[in-house]
């Protein structure tokens, strides 16, 4: 049995160990930070193509990602499986203006012009997206991969391992790891708060601005500060971002705050997937790392095979 070696513990470094064991290879994933401290964690978990390239390999990417998560999603009687924390949720993207379909059109199932949008919007586009509660995904997915026969390990590396064939899904760690100074941080803050009986997502992604329901709370986001390390959070970017998002969804103004979280995305000019002698890089994915997950795992899988 082949051995491989993931780099990175995030969400498509586990989807990739996933995808690279149902082949049937051995494979270890090894990381500086475990899943619940990874950018991942923090996600919102929302199906939507955002800071990520090329169009047209992103669109081909989430359209399979989208499949999958739909086929967690649904009930245990065909196949879906409700422990990962998955769940298809509807919900609209606004715009300001009379804006075309989007981009990755392709990608997604059953989009169409919203009925309704709030007042300062002039149109919106209103789809089932795939919801993912990284609270539960993340553990599901390491589980996955110790059912599996994987392993995950903590592991500060100085460089790529060089006696196997590696999977580089590390990230940010890809300045340092793949001497990879075009990846850089975008700094990306949520305000958790209680679930006050929302039951749809909410998307400007000129802000952005989100608004995100889960089963037990609500994730409202965000910003996009470039260049930025800093993982600690900003009450005032909080208190702004609460404010822009109480335009789209006005409960949000009287809803608990639970908690305040702070990720750093990982930006690239485009995603970098290609092998390269005895390593597949698999990063740059911007804050699309839940939505190109299995699109990008299928393709990492095709590429240690050949």
């Amino acid at each position: 049995m082949s051995r491989v070696i993931v780099v990175g513990a995030g969400v498509v470094g586990l989807t990739c160990a996933v995808r690279l064991l149902e082949a049937g290879l051995r494979v270890d994933v090894v990381a500086r930070d475990l899943p619940a401290e990874t950018t991942s964690a923090v996600a919102a978990g929302l199906w939507y193509p955002y800071r990520g390239l090329p169009q047209d390999r992103v669109t081909e990417w989430a359209r399979a990602s989208y499949a999958a998560f739909a086929a967690l999603a649904a009930s245990p009687d065909l196949g879906g499986e409700p422990e990962s924390g998955v769940r298809m949720v509807p919900g609209t993207e606004v715009h300001a203006d009379g804006a075309a379909d989007p981009w990755w059109r392709a990608g997604v199932p059953g989009l169409e012009a919203a009925e309704t949008v709030p007042p300062g919007w002039a149109g919106g586009w209103s789809f089932r997206a795939p919801v993912a509660d990284m609270t539960t995904y993340l553990p599901w997915l390491a589980g996955r991969v110790d059912a599996l026969g994987g392993t995950v390990t903590r592991l500060s590396l100085a460089a790529l391992p060089s006696a196997t064939l590696v999977v580089n899904c590390a990230g940010l760690g890809a300045r340092r790891l793949g001497a990879d100074r075009t990846v850089v941080p975008v700094r990306g803050q949520v305000v958790v708060l209680e679930q006050f009986g929302l039951d749809r997502w909410w998307l400007d992604a000129s802000g952005p601005t989100y608004v995100v329901p889960r089963e037990r709370d609500v994730v409202v986001g965000g910003t996009e500060v470039e260049g930025e390390w800093s993982r600690m959070p900003s009450p005032a970017a909080a208190a702004e971002i609460l404010e822009r998002a109480a335009s789209l969804v006005p409960g949000i103004g009287s809803a608990r705050v639970l908690r305040h979280r702070v990720g750093l995305r990982p930006v690239r000019p485009s995603v970098r997937l290609e092998r390269v002698g005895d390593v597949v890089h698999c990063y740059g994915h911007g804050g699309a790392g839940v939505t190109l997950s299995w699109g990008v795992a299928e393709e990492v899988v095709g590429l240690v095979g050949g």
